[in-house]
């Protein structure tokens, strides 16, 4: 059957040749059928046509030019600036992108399709307008079935699961051949396995393999999940079976060569990221890794039994006395304090220019401005690639190594809150002057009541709701992990870790590890952490006040005031060590 009405869609496509019709063939994997649909369309006189033509040739110059070309002829017409932004979104351009989407809606408010494009944008940064304008274009139109797509992949981004199988299930009640929503569906299946493994075929995958034998993105997107999960290894195999059935998807490839990277096989990650290159596909994330690995040059690496250290030849005789013994003390106190032995030495880099740490981060929701982790391999800024004054390197060092050991000891099955928060407490640890403290988006939040209950707090890391949320969500999940700590015990946060890597839920864990539900929980740390911040949180107004007339005084050089002033104020908010403070 399936057979049968793929010829008479061929047929179809071949008299008629609308767009539409080839990307169905497109999407279905008929790619042999879709190749020559594609070539009429580009030999049309129409702009607009000869554009899609061009773009599933893949000849994505000329179909720009010709995407430009159509928009200067029908300058009313949104969906051309949609369908043009798409391919500068296919194409990683995403600035471009979304001001194309933007001139859409401003032709036509109300256009669920430019909106699903704004959604795009946003998700590719993790943005919660994603969500939002997803809901907006769904809302227009109840029978847009990407626009379902889009919200159960965000949802499962989130960690949502429930939500994420909802809305495939949307999808998929107006389309049974909703590809996006039957890979959202065999995610949440392999996510629900001890080892999720490409090998396994969930019921789901199955369905659209029967539609698209050659469905990469399903394992792609699967990919994906695990890796914004941390779980890289699993990644990284999900990749290659997503590449084994369709070796051009450009965006995958580029994935796993940065994943490959991400855990020190630069080789294989090199080859990757080449083929992805010299195929056309030069999005940042490929060519900026590409140039990473070509700096590599400039870096000499020291080993010991426990430890690879890479530093730039310029400051390496300089840095590694230190930051050597540093990863070797920490290593040393994380195996006691977490009876945890690490099966591979700690690689530690050390970037003297930001801008090459920035691209160890590149597509991570919520990671730290400082320091990444990835598996037993850590990156971080150089003391001389911060402004001096504002950066402590051991203080990253020992939050980056906790994590280290809590993702071995987990198996790499724990949520963000908990893994950061115990960093963060393990910075203090060390030293006391250490770790988050209270700052003026901190103590906004508290006064505005914005701290997420624990069973939600990795979508402050992850999908952020407003600006310096990540920071809020540290701060947050730091203070949880002291609180544990001095109501029960350390011992606590060691059961909570084993529980996770048994790959319990944190409401789960909560209830099993302290005896109480997650609720009563927040209700108790929330007037635990108000009661240690209430001085700072209700004195802050008028410290902000009396803080601008010192820096006044400062200006007029009036020295007594400034320093009876400064004295008195000073005790409202002591943990502000910041410039002119």
């Amino acid at each position: 059957m399936r057979c049968a009405f793929s010829w008479l869609l061929f047929a179809v496509v071949c008299r008629a040749g609308t767009p539409e019709d080839c990307w169905k063939l497109q999407r279905l994997g008929e790619w042999e059928k879709a190749r020559p649909c594609f070539t009429a369309l580009a030999a049309k006189g129409d702009p607009y046509l000869k554009a899609e033509g061009l773009w599933g040739l893949e000849q994505y110059q000329e179909a720009n030019d010709s995407f430009r070309a159509a928009v200067k002829m029908k300058d009313k017409e949104p969906h051309y600036r949609v369908r043009w932004g798409r391919l500068f979104l296919e194409r990683y351009v995403r600035d471009e992108a979304a001001k194309l989407f933007e001139e859409a809606l401003a032709l036509r408010k109300e256009y669920p399709a430019a909106l699903i494009g704004v959604a795009l944008v946003a998700a590719q940064g993790f943005e919660q307008r994603a969500v939002e304008a997803a809901e907006q274009a769904v809302k227009l139109d109840p029978k847009l079935v990407e626009g379902y797509e889009v919200l159960a992949k965000l949802a499962l981004e989130d960690g949502n699961t429930k939500r994420a199988a909802e809305e495939a299930d949307k999808a998929l009640a107006i389309s049974g051949e909703a590809l996006e929503a039957l890979a959202v569906r065999a995610t949440i299946e392999w996510m629900k396995q001890p080892d999720p493994s490409p090998a396994t075929t969930p019921e789901w995958i199955a369905r659209a393999l029967k539609i698209n034998p050659r469905f990469g993105e399903g394992y792609a997107l699967a990919a994906h999940t695990l890796v914004i999960n941390r779980r890289y290894e699993e990644g990284i195999a999900f990749y290659r079976r997503a590449l084994e059935l369709h070796p051009r998807l450009w965006e995958a490839r580029t994935d796993l060569g940065i994943n490959l990277m991400r855990l020190g096989r630069e080789g294989e990650a090199r080859q990757h990221l080449e083929a992805a290159y010299n195929a056309g596909y030069r999005s940042a994330p490929t060519v900026n890794t590409l140039t990473l690995l070509d700096s590599y040059k400039n870096f000499v690496t020291f080993e010991t039994r426990q430890s690879i250290l890479r530093l730039h030849k310029k400051e390496a005789a300089l840095l590694r006395p230190y930051m050597e013994s540093e990863l070797l003390r920490a290593i040393g106190t994380f195996e006691k304090k977490y009876q945890t032995k690490l099966n591979a030495p700690v690689q530690l880099e050390v970037y003297p220019d930001h801008d090459d740490f920035a691209v160890r981060t590149l597509g991570m929701p919520g990671l730290g401005a400082l320091g990444v982790t990835f598996g037993t391999v850590v990156a971080m800024d150089s003391p001389s690639g911060r402004r001096p004054g504002s950066f402590h390197w051991a203080s990253t060092l020992w939050h980056e190594l906790s994590h280290v050991f809590v993702l071995t000891a987990t198996k790499h099955r724990v949520p963000r809150w908990f893994t950061e928060g115990v960093a963060v407490h393990e910075e203090t640890a060390v030293d006391p002057e250490w770790g988050d403290r209270l700052n003026p988006e901190i103590i906004r939040a508290i006064q505005k009541k914005r701290l997420l209950p624990v069973a939600d707090l990795d979508r402050g890391f992850i999908r952020p709701s407003y600006p310096n949320q990540v920071i809020v969500s540290y701060f947050q999940a730091g203070r949880i992990c002291d609180y544990i700590a001095e109501r029960w015990n350390y011992g606590k946060l060691l059961e909570m870790m084993r529980l996770f890597g048994a790959s319990k839920s944190t409401p789960e864990v909560i209830q099993t590890a302290l005896g109480m539900a997650p609720e009563a929980f927040d209700k108790d740390f929330l007037a635990w952490v108000e009661k240690q911040t209430k001085r700072t949180v209700d004195g802050y107004d008028e410290w902000m006040k009396r803080y601008k007339g010192v820096l006044e005084s400062v200006k007029l050089k009036m020295h007594d005031v400034v320093i009876k002033e400064g004295l008195a104020i000073r005790d409202i908010f002591p943990e502000y060590v910041e410039a002119r403070s």
